[in-house]
């Protein structure tokens, strides 16, 4: 099976104003389709990176990103952003929802980017199952922070993309919606052949993937498969 990721030898280093930062250093991985995914390891060891190059959301300073069989570091800024809108459900660490729009208009938002028209019965029963249906026409700065994560995820799910990347997605959440979500993407894993990749500091929640990725000063040290 062919992998629907592929990292070759990147490298990507961050510049402050007095020192540098590399935080990938010559990593390669792959990822294969349909499965789950968790990226382990200590603070800084560049998970978020890693996840962000995938994405698309970072430019590499060597190296390629191959996602479903395109080399998206050969794109422009404008064209990963047109290929992450289409096949990528990103779920932010820290909510990224537009403070200006209601709940609903926040799921409902990479539908309106794509000009999609959106599974209305699916988002109702998505909405439901995180207890945020109730909070629709409530706007960001209403809500708690583990509501807003919850409204994230469900963004980053509701148009049923080929890949989920999930930056520490339960890390606002308390145990029963951390387990609640954690079923909800092992759910999307199966039923919609969606790959999930994600980042979490949590072991007991990694264990629930298929593959663990250790990672150690921005290099996979360790690529377990279950």
């Amino acid at each position: 099976m062919e992998a629907i990721v592929k990292v070759k030898d990147v490298s990507k280093t961050y510049s402050g104003y007095t020192s540098k930062t590399q935080a990938l250093n010559h990593l390669s991985v792959q990822i294969e389709p349909g499965t789950f995914t968790c990226i382990v390891g200590k603070s800084g060891c560049g998970k978020s990176t890693l996840l962000n190059v995938i994405g698309g959301l970072l430019e590499v300073d060597t190296g390629e990103v191959i996602v479903q069989k395109q080399c998206i570091t050969e794109f422009s800024k404008k064209k990963r952003m047109k290929f992450r809108r289409k096949h990528v459900g990103f779920i932010f660490q820290f909510f990224n929802l537009l403070q200006e729009q209601t709940v609903l208009e926040n799921i409902m938002l990479p539908f309106d980017l794509n000009h999609e028209k959106p599974d209305k019965r699916f988002i109702q029963e998505l909405m439901e199952y995180l207890d945020i249906h109730t909070i629709a026409n409530k706007f960001p700065f209403e809500l708690s922070g583990g509501q807003q994560q919850r409204v994230a995820i469900a963004r980053a799910i509701a148009r049923k993309p080929s890949i989920i990347l999930a930056d520490e997605p339960t890390g606002n959440l308390d145990q029963e919606n951390t387990l609640k979500v954690m079923r909800l993407l092992k759910e999307c894993q199966a039923y919609y052949h969606q790959t999930i990749i994600m980042v979490t500091h949590d072991i007991d929640l990694a264990k629930h993937a298929d593959a663990l990725i250790y990672m150690e000063d921005g290099q996979v040290k360790q690529y377990e498969k279950k």
